[in-house]
């Protein structure tokens, strides 16, 4: 079997987040990155589907020459052979057009990837590299088993979890528990020099630019109702909470 998983570089979820610039770029001093957090799951279940049936694991990153560290880590982790599209990652078309052309390229059998990354959050390349390869797409994946031609998946719905069952390839979005994440090995570290790390131009052009970046408000002070004074605290959540 062969498996394509595509990673991210983002934040550590811990970073303080700032912008510069006059608020139209991401101010990356003193801010470490990692592989995204949802695509670290789905690795780690490539990784044992390939120790399980055999087959390989090739990672791809639409990212500069700055996210080769956590390239190099997923090969380190098991993955066997790593792409890297040389572009910014502007935006999930942009992604999701560069990941479509390297499948094409190839014979995968899956193609798996985070639910969405802990960055942007928007949770649609997965359904739009679907579109584009012409494949089913499933998200959130929270569990995987694969029996000959046939991939048995359980997924998050609205109120609990929906079992199905559809016939490879498939383009699937992942989250917990879907598998635990993998650390490396010193071995694996040392292994990850010899794999090979191909980079390759971008396809095609990004169709957004960023306007300007801005935090979330700050949360106001907590107001604290008596129990007596229910129809208080509806006439709160319903005019200015807005959530009945």
């Amino acid at each position: 079997m062969n498996i394509l998983v595509c990673i991210s570089s983002v934040p550590d979820t811990t970073a303080k987040i700032t912008f510069k610039e006059n608020n139209t770029e991401f101010n990356k001093d003193g801010v470490t990155y990692i592989i995204g957090p949802y695509d670290d799951y789905a690795l780690a279940r490539a990784i044992e589907l390939k120790e399980q049936s055999g087959g390989t694991v090739t990672v791809l990153n639409v990212g500069t020459s700055e996210t080769e560290p956590q390239i190099r880590k997923a090969l380190a982790i098991g993955a066997d052979e790593a792409i890297r599209v040389d572009a910014e990652p502007t935006d999930s078309y942009f992604v999701a057009e560069q990941i479509a052309a390297v499948a094409k390229e190839g014979s995968y059998d899956l193609i798996m990837m985070g639910r969405e990354t802990t960055d942007y959050n928007s949770g649609v390349v997965h359904g739009i590299v679907g579109q584009m390869l012409g494949m089913p797409s499933l998200s959130p994946v929270m569990e995987l088993e694969v029996v000959g031609t046939t991939a048995k998946i359980s997924r998050e719905i609205e109120g609990g979890k929906e079992k199905l069952e559809a016939q490879l390839p498939l383009v699937l979005g992942c989250q917990e528990p879907i598998a635990e994440w993998k650390i490396a090995s010193m071995r694996g570290i040392m292994t990850a020099r010899k794999k090979p790390l191909n980079v390759r131009s971008a396809v095609g052009e990004s169709l957004t630019a960023v306007s300007s970046f801005s935090l979330p408000p700050e949360k106001g002070a907590v107001k604290m109702i008596p129990a007596e004074e229910a129809e208080k605290l509806i006439d709160l959540l319903v005019n200015e909470a807005k959530v009945l």
